[in-house]
């Protein structure tokens, strides 16, 4: 895949990169290197105002990433306004939390007697620098969620960034550099894929973290298994989403809607399932389709558009392969189904709702990445939890009940990452996010996050003499 910046809206190809050589590529991993023995020496308040002063302009400079982000995978402005806001609320949450979150560890005396030790601790010491594989579809939120907490954390970081978003990768790198990081600190590499081996096998790398899909997390761990470096992964999600007779159903569904379309579905945490108790399941589903069939499809740059066009002309071609597939082995197509006729450029789909959905169907089995919802009927509770773990993923879930017997079912037995309950899924710096199953391993965010890259070390001290 050319680096390349080509506008989802129009499929014109508006800029192209070349990859770095390998001379490039070498210098960059020194610089790296340089920066963590300099870095790892600087102290949280160091760090802590590096971090604020980085959230500080990007704040200022919002609009102008927005629309960069919105010209590169085609999401809608508000929301690339929206994502941007986010990483400063994440930025200023590790300027202000990390220290707290990697304090040393005390153990009570008690605990650690019997080993001799006089006292001991554990403290948490950064390991150097890592290599980080970023999607397009948050092309931002993902690069700054696994870049605030390592550079709070000590660490320094490369980032090979997909291949369609390469002018907000190289404003990342910027954007640290002008916070005064330390030079060589966070570094983006316009590299395309067959360059991630020989960097997991560097011994300058000192682990991986990835987003993205099944197919590259596999790659990617198996390579770093092979090398014993410390890999994170998160990669594909089919998020239930659990409607249940207590349900607020107006709220319901008004969420169930902005959860299946934000990002134009193109988001791993999106709700993509949507299993819905009998006893509300016709009104449920005749609101959901009105709302999905009355949302505005057209230009990303507009203000009052609601979906976007898909990233790629090869992402709407496999979304429609699944849609295809569904309704030829008999789903319904409730709304939507293809190609909106009003937009004969760029890559746009309508918004799809659809039902009879059987396990014969690829739709039942594969994430659909992009703005179609398969709708199904449950008699009772234990039919939706079998149901909704009838997948190979388990990112996160959604659950709507007012019962608290059910909540607590739900929170047993429900396979996923998270469990949301009455509301929308959502990544939140203070809480720890990642998945079960194939939707990979190890968490982003929180404190679990920044103590992914972290050395746990055990200072003992025996009696004195």
């Amino acid at each position: 895949m050319a680096i390349a910046t080509v506008n989802p809206a129009t499929g014109e190809t508006l800029k192209t990169f070349e990859p770095l050589n390998v001379g490039e590529i070498e210098e960059r991993l020194f610089r790296a290197g340089r920066a963590f023995r300099e870095h790892r020496l600087t102290s949280f308040a160091q760090r802590s105002a590096l971090m604020h002063r980085a959230a500080d302009l990007l704040e200022a400079d919002q609009d102008g990433i927005a629309r960069t982000m919105t010209t590169e995978m085609g999401k809608p402005l508000a929301a690339a306004r929206a994502e941007a806001a986010k990483c400063v609320k994440a930025m200023r949450w590790y300027a202000e939390h990390a220290e707290a979150q990697l304090a040393d560890e005390h153990p009570a005396p008690d605990d650690v007697k019997d080993s001799g030790a006089a006292r001991a601790f554990v403290r948490y010491r950064p390991i150097g620098t890592v290599l980080a594989v970023m999607p397009w579809n948050f092309p931002l939120w993902q690069v700054v969620r696994f870049a605030a907490p390592a550079l709070m954390a000590g660490n320094t970081g490369l980032l090979k960034h997909a291949s369609n978003v390469p002018q907000t990768a190289l404003y990342i790198e910027e954007l640290f550099r002008r916070a005064g990081f330390p030079e060589g600190a966070f570094q983006t590499l316009l590299v395309g894929s067959d360059a991630i081996a020989g960097l997991l096998r560097d011994e300058r790398i000192a682990a991986a973290t990835l987003t993205g899909s099944e197919p590259a997390g596999r790659s990617v761990a198996s390579i770093a298994g092979d090398e014993i470096k410390k890999t994170v992964l998160e990669l594909g999600g089919s998020d239930p989403y659990l409607v249940l007779p207590s349900a607020d159903l107006d709220k319901a569904v008004r969420t169930a809607v902005t959860a299946r379309v934000q990002n134009a579905g193109q988001s791993c945490i999106a709700a993509k399932r949507f299993i819905v108790h009998t006893d509300v399941y016709d009104a449920f589903t005749s609101r959901f389709v009105e709302r999905m069939s009355a949302l505005k499809v057209g230009d990303p740059m507009a203000e009052d558009t609601d979906v976007g066009p898909l990233s790629s002309a090869q992402g709407r071609s496999d979304l429609e392969e699944l849609v295809d597939d569904a309704t030829r082995r008999g789903a319904t197509a409730q709304c939507g189904g293809g190609r909106p006729l009003h937009l004969p450029d760029g890559w746009y789909y309508e918004p799809t709702v659809l039902t009879g959905i059987t396990e014969d169907m690829r739709i039942h089995r594969e994430e659909a990445f992009g703005p179609v919802a398969s709708v199904y009927r449950v008699d009772g509770l234990d039919e939706a939890i079998e149901l909704a773990n009838d997948t190979s993923f388990g990112l996160s879930s959604n659950a709507w009940t007012r019962d608290a017997g059910e909540q607590e079912r739900l929170t047993r037995d429900l396979e996923a990452g998270g469990v949301f309950f009455n509301g929308m899924t959502a990544s939140h710096p203070g809480l720890p996010f990642g998945g079960v199953k194939r939707s990979g391993y190890g968490r982003e965010l929180a404190g679990h996050g920044i103590r992914e890259f972290c050395n746990a070390t055990t200072v003992w001290f025996g009696p004195e003499e």
